[in-house]
């Protein structure tokens, strides 16, 4: 039942929890104030001091409370590379995701913090300190608002749905016309198209109805996706690869939408291609494999 799968869960859900609300507050009260930025990739790809800080306090806070689990946060694994993922429970952290919008104090900022347990997500919390927005799910416990339950639109006919998704951060010339040419090729059979900034706050906009469709290709990481999409499991919603395949919370590709969509969108952007710079599907991630995450 629901009820005992969001118990099996229920400690490690409350120090997420927490850790994000500690983590949060340090966005929020740096929101509007001047940033020191960095860049990472690019002058697209920024890091400031906020999510360095946000990230240590979040790793001391998950590490206090499981000193055996294993931690895969965003700012660390920009500096000594994004680890391999074993069967041990496994902490997914992006401090601050949407950075460039805390840069410009646009308000699609959160903190996303995922549970991973033999390969399968386990606990999502994605936070919002901006908009007062607490994203939560545990596998098989359902997907929750602050504390409401949440389930994605029920839109069927490609005409009247509401796509999101990202530019990224790659500027070389085959990629951007790779990322132009499957925006064009969906936003001409869809109601509109937004860009919000934040992988996990699109997710979640997925996950509660706002938007029914979301992909990306080329994310940062798994940090980036592995809350929001079971948050968007939870929900009722589909997690796949973009070209219709299983998901791979590793791949850093995403495809979230309602179960009427997604196979719509898939079929799409299976046509589209990816550049030489963008990641493409596994193998194991064709049309009719198995799902991961």
């Amino acid at each position: 039942c629901q009820q005992g799968a969001a118990a099996m869960y229920e400690q490690e859900l409350e120090v997420a929890v927490r850790a994000a609300q500690a983590a949060g507050a340090l966005i929020l009260a740096a929101f509007k104030e001047e940033k020191h930025v960095q860049h990472k990739a690019n002058a697209s790809d920024l890091v400031t001091q906020t999510d360095i800080q946000c990230e240590q306090l979040i790793k001391t806070a998950l590490k206090g409370a499981f000193p055996t689990h294993s931690f895969i946060g965003e700012e660390a694994s920009c500096e000594t590379g994004q680890p391999d993922l074993t069967d041990e429970p496994t902490w997914m952290c992006d401090p601050v995701d949407g950075t460039t919008n805390f840069c410009h104090a646009f308000p699609f900022v959160c903190v996303s913090l995922a549970l991973v347990v033999n390969r399968q997500v386990v606990v999502g919390v994605v936070l919002n300190p901006i908009l007062d927005e607490l994203f939560t799910a545990t596998k098989g416990g359902g997907a929750h608002l602050n504390g409401q339950p949440i389930h994605v639109s029920d839109t069927a006919e490609m005409a009247h749905a509401l796509l999101v998704t990202e530019v990224g951060t790659t500027r070389d010339a085959e990629t951007f016309a790779a990322v132009f040419s499957r925006i064009k090729a969906l936003a001409q059979t869809m109601r509109s198209v937004r860009c919000c900034g934040s992988c996990a706050c699109n997710l979640c906009s997925v996950a509660c109805g706002r938007c029914d469709a979301f992909y990306e290709v080329g994310f940062g990481g798994c940090w980036d996706v592995a809350a929001g999409a079971l948050i968007v499991q939870e929900a009722g919603g589909l997690v796949l690869d973009p070209a219709g395949g299983a998901f791979n919370v590793m791949a850093r590709r995403v495809l979230a939408a309602n179960p009427r969509l997604a196979p719509q969108v898939a079929a799409i952007l299976a046509d589209c291609g990816h550049s030489a710079q963008e990641p493409g599907p596994l193998p194991e991630q064709l049309p009719g494999s198995l799902l991961v995450v």
